[in-house]
């Protein structure tokens, strides 16, 4: 399953980097904001960002998500009679909200018109991993939950699309690092220390 979903990420990044590249010239606003819909290995996430730029190559940017996280060892069943999906020896679920600060590089600005915009980006930052039982109902469940702290991140490419000087469309193919020292129980008899894993982020914003 979660090899079909890694597939599926890139199939979908590269049909996004083989749309057209026909462009012409424009500039672009210095300040951008937006909210990204992600996904993952690990499960669907939505985040927003704001992002300012300070020369024609580099940005800087602030980016805040909440996503689900789940064991590599987990294996999902379907209840034959209720059609309820299951996971045997699970405990406890995972929402990850990091809140990271990052830089951004545009990549061959001389070379590739402006509605073809490839970037590389990395960024760190305090991240929530909030820990809630699974053997309850979601919403319940979720006012028996936790918090864990810890120091997250990411590195990424993407590219931004179109002409429009007002508003933005994007994708970033990213790999999370969310270490937690010692571990968080996640299934009987097993912890989970890292967090991370590679996310396809759809950015939608405007900019001014």
């Amino acid at each position: 399953m979660i090899r079909i979903r890694k597939y599926y990420l890139w199939g979908l990044f590269v049909l996004f980097l083989t749309s057209g590249i026909r462009a012409q010239d424009s500039t672009f606003g210095k300040n951008a904001w937006g909210v990204d819909i992600l996904v993952s290995t690990n499960g669907f996430g939505l985040g927003t960002f704001y992002r300012h730029e300070y020369t024609d190559n580099l940005s800087g940017f602030i980016d805040f998500s909440i996503s689900e996280a789940t064991d590599d060892r987990e294996l999902s069943y379907v209840d034959y009679w209720t059609g309820i999906t299951f996971v045997p020896g699970k405990v406890n679920r995972f929402l990850l909200m990091p809140l990271l600060v990052g830089a951004q590089y545009r990549l061959f600005k001389d070379d590739i018109m402006d509605n073809f915009r490839p970037y590389v980006n990395a960024c760190a930052g305090p991240t929530i991993i909030y820990v809630f039982p699974y053997n309850e109902e979601y919403i319940s469940a979720l006012g028996k939950g936790r918090p864990r702290y810890t120091v997250g991140g990411y590195i990424g490419f993407g590219a931004y699309f179109g002409t429009e000087r007002s508003s933005l469309l994007g994708l970033n193919l990213r790999y999370y690092f969310i270490p937690y020292v010692g571990g968080i129980r996640s299934m009987y008899n097993t912890t989970k220390n890292q967090f991370g894993g590679l996310y396809l982020s759809l950015s939608f914003g405007s900019a001014w």
